[in-house]
């Protein structure tokens, strides 16, 4: 059965969430020592940040095992840091891709920013043509030639 949980609620796939993270977008070619230490700060990192309005890792569960991720976070990297807050790090493990898990956790996320009074939140990608079906809509290009984007929450 598939259910959303917000990863404070079950900090249990802390650990596989952030090494997920850290392989998909974290700097490459650590040491074992290096990636665990990576991801020991990034717990703990997460855990300061569970009170915070713009801060929101909620799970996507098929009964017990991780399907994907999705966040809500205060800043996102060094570019347009006077923009807050973003979403980001929509990940779903790659064996259950092309299967609408990603609608399931853009529609979780936009609901849980509703819920927090957020009005606008603050997306940046490489991807082409895919953030738009969630509503998107365009900015600009960055420096680093990711697109920024924004969503009104309804």
């Amino acid at each position: 059965m598939l259910k959303i949980y917000n990863i404070e609620e079950k900090q249990e796939y802390l650990e596989e969430v952030v090494s997920l993270t850290q392989k998909e977008w974290g700097k490459q070619n650590l040491s074992k020592k290096q990636f665990c230490e990576k991801v020991n700060n990034k717990i703990e990192k997460i855990k300061k940040l569970f009170k915070n309005k713009y801060y929101c890792k909620l799970i996507l569960l098929d009964n017990d095992k991780l399907v994907g991720f999705i966040s809500i976070f205060p800043t996102d990297g060094e570019e347009k840091k006077e923009l807050s807050p973003w979403y980001s790090t929509m990940y779903v493990k790659e064996e259950y891709r092309k299967k609408g898990y990603s609608k399931i956790l853009n529609d979780a996320i936009l609901k849980e920013a509703k819920k927090r009074k957020i009005k606008r939140i603050y997306l940046k990608t490489s991807l082409d043509n895919y953030y738009e079906k969630f509503g998107a809509k365009y900015i600009e290009k960055l420096k680093n030639n990711e697109k920024l984007y924004y969503i009104d929450i309804k």
